[in-house]
């Protein structure tokens, strides 16, 4: 199977992040952050803590229905941030970060949110490139967050 069918096999749908192999997921994630970035520098969201109605949560599934990506968005009225973005490796290349976050981005708008924020750190590369090309902006340290030299903070205005 090439490249582009497999990237035809994917669906992406807002769910819950409750789920065995959702949860997995986000524990490779924490996994990955945690090789790159010493703890005081890593900015996991625990999204059990996260209020019902103020989270949007993403899963894209392959064609078998198994998760390998997800992201989600914690709305605070007209300011959202992005959170827990992450595709498998052995599925990256393939488009699915960009449709997730398209979706999230749509259902953020949706909900009243009108700038959607973002904390990724400089070695994540591919990311840095995917919200460039979807038009996010660096900005300066947001919310709670310190100015750390291991932060890279990211805005993008959402169309009414």
């Amino acid at each position: 199977m090439n490249a582009m069918s497999k990237a035809n096999d994917i669906s992406i749908a807002l769910e819950t992040p409750n789920q065995a192999e959702v949860m997995a997921l986000i524990a490779d994630l924490d996994a990955y952050q945690h090789s790159l970035y010493p703890a005081e520098s890593v900015y996991s969201l625990d999204l059990s803590g996260v209020e019902q109605g103020q989270l949007l949560f993403a899963v894209a599934r392959n064609a078998a229905g198994g998760a390998i990506g997800c992201g989600a968005v914690v709305l605070g009225g007209a300011v959202g941030e992005l959170k827990r973005m992450y595709v498998q490796p052995n599925q990256r290349g393939l488009g699915i970060a960009s449709k997730l976050l398209a979706m999230l981005e749509f259902h953020a708008s949706k909900a009243g949110c009108r700038l959607l924020q973002l904390e990724t750190g400089p070695l994540h590369h591919e990311a840095l490139i995917l919200y460039a090309r979807c038009g996010y902006q660096t900005r300066a340290p947001f919310g709670g967050y310190a100015d750390d030299p291991l932060s890279v903070f990211m805005e993008k205005s959402l169309a009414a």
